[in-house]
């Protein structure tokens, strides 16, 4: 009897330990004050620049600083996941536009709007800064959107619609700096003209081209030797 009994407990013991642990599931709460701080840290990086302190974050937010730090302990960390998910919002936006319009240039003009409101104008500053950008998630990020862009600017130019003369780096350039306000300005209600200056934007790229561009198509690989 003892040593049956002393089987069964080897056996439970082996059992428990090859058993895989089961990871808990993130709480709902805990998932929206995720998405509340990045989405925070996405328009005060819009803003005021990736160096904003992110007890101002927080507050935006409407979290505890505790809560903020428990998500991202740090400020590296917070660029990070800010990063990637500007990227991928966008790029399911230029997706979407793809599928549903058309229309070759009408597709390029949804998507670049719909990169404004996704604070594509994000980007800018933290690719810039001191930050680990050697992330294979980051990597593939990126590669996602850069051919996303692409394509929809090759559709629009077999259409006959867009200028020869333009690249995908030209597109990303103009869409950064006109979804943005210089950091710290304190620009105020400066989303009111972004779509604005956008249209005016996007009518320039149209064919046939009215004048001819000063120097040469700004290519994706230049944009990553100014990184």
């Amino acid at each position: 009897m003892d040593h049956r009994i002393r089987r069964r407990t080897r056996s439970a013991a082996v059992d428990t330990a090859t058993k895989p642990k089961r990871v808990p599931r993130p709480r709902a709460d805990a998932l929206r004050n995720r998405e509340r701080i990045v989405t925070a840290a996405r328009e005060m990086f819009v803003e005021f620049g990736p160096e904003v302190p992110l007890d101002e974050i927080a507050r935006r937010a409407g979290i505890g600083n505790a809560t903020l730090y428990r998500h991202f302990p740090d400020r590296p960390g917070l660029i990070h996941e800010v990063v990637c998910s500007v990227m991928d919002r966008t790029s399911a936006e230029a997706e979407r536009a793809m599928a549903e319009e058309a229309d070759a240039f009408q597709a390029l003009r949804r998507f670049v709007h719909a990169a404004a409101d996704e604070r594509i104008g994000a980007l800018c500053p933290m690719l810039s800064g001191a930050f680990d950008r050697d992330h294979s998630d980051l990597h593939d990020a990126r590669d996602r959107l850069e051919e996303l862009v692409v394509q929809l600017m090759e559709r629009a130019r077999a259409a006959g619609q867009l200028r020869g003369d333009v690249a995908a780096g030209d597109l990303l350039v103009g869409l950064s700096q006109l979804t943005r306000p210089l950091p710290g300005s304190g620009c105020v209600d400066f989303d009111q003209f972004v779509h604005r200056h956008l249209q005016l934007f996007l009518d320039g790229l149209m064919a046939p081209a009215r004048s001819e561009l000063p120097g040469s198509a700004a290519t994706l690989e230049d944009l990553r030797t100014t990184e």
